[in-house]
């Protein structure tokens, strides 16, 4: 009663009503996988080996974008943070926050592609006979033109999630640590990673999720075999064929528990990790 006495359970109305349509989405995909035969259509999807490639290389494609995108993101905030104080370079830096994913998607056709701009200047330069003969690195099976694409656009974000961490780290933790006879290492692990970690898995987790679930531009410079989970679901989805309906919604249900219990993992990692700081432990 003192709870609804002191209204503070309308601070959870605004979270609840958010999350009323993802909650809905989920639960009518969960049927429509699940309506009238039970494990069937997830029995299927596992066994097919169309899936589980395109499984494979949507968690290796969503992870090598995230894991670079994190470490560029980390390694520029660090090295320039102190010029982010200027509204003109952060600005600069932002800029690519402003356009879409797909934006950038044909940027990198336009760019890296067999007959984009590097190509063609590196032909006029000379250093190649012909477009022929520049690297595949859109619509490829190894999902390069998909890595460059999340990465070009997640490092903006990266920092801007960084650097108020870092405007907050007081400058007394490294001189502490260099009067100790601490190296740039011992700064790194000592000061930087403690303030750095939950935002870090923080990011991770919404590049990662973004990446992992993303369709405009895996369906734009991505190849038909191996697919992202999301051009493949989008496939089933819309195809031809009434009976791949509910694979779709397998796929998703799937993928939805998936980013669920690596939040989860993130998320119990992080409330360990600070209940361990409480007590002064070490380990």
């Amino acid at each position: 009663m003192k709870l609804f006495k002191n209204k503070i359970f309308l601070l959870f109305l605004p979270a609840a009503i958010f999350m009323i349509l993802p909650f809905y989405g989920f639960f009518h995909a969960l049927t429509q996988s699940t309506g009238g035969e039970g494990l069937a259509h997830y029995e299927e999807i596992l066994s097919s080996e169309r899936f589980l490639s395109s499984v494979w290389f949507s968690i290796r494609t969503a992870g090598i974008a995230t894991i670079i995108s994190i470490i560029l993101g980390l390694v520029f905030t660090k090295l320039f943070h102190p010029l982010l104080n200027n509204t003109f370079p952060r600005l600069m830096v932002w800029i690519p926050m402003l356009f879409p994913h797909f934006v950038w998607g044909y940027m990198v056709i336009l760019i890296f592609s067999e007959t984009g701009w590097m190509a063609q200047t590196l032909v006029a330069a000379g250093w190649l006979g012909d477009t022929s003969n520049f690297p595949v690195w859109t619509r490829d099976p190894e999902g390069i033109g998909i890595i460059v694409t999340y990465v070009w656009k997640e490092v903006p974000l990266v920092i801007l999630l960084l650097f108020p961490v870092y405007a907050s780290i007081r400058p007394e933790f490294y001189a502490l640590v260099n009067s100790l006879g601490g190296n740039a290492w011992h700064r790194l692990t000592t000061v930087d990673l403690p303030h750095l970690l939950p935002v870090l898995v923080e990011s991770f987790l919404i590049i990662f999720s973004f990446t992992l679930a993303a369709y405009e531009v895996p369906a734009l410079i991505g190849t038909t075999f191996p697919e992202m989970i999301s051009v493949l679901g989008y496939e089933w989805f819309y195809g031809s064929s009434w009976e791949d309906r509910p694979l779709a919604f397998a796929a998703m249900v799937m993928t939805s528990l998936f980013l669920l219990i690596l939040t989860l993992i993130g998320y119990f990692g992080l409330s360990r990790r600070r209940w361990r700081a409480m007590r002064g432990d070490r380990a």
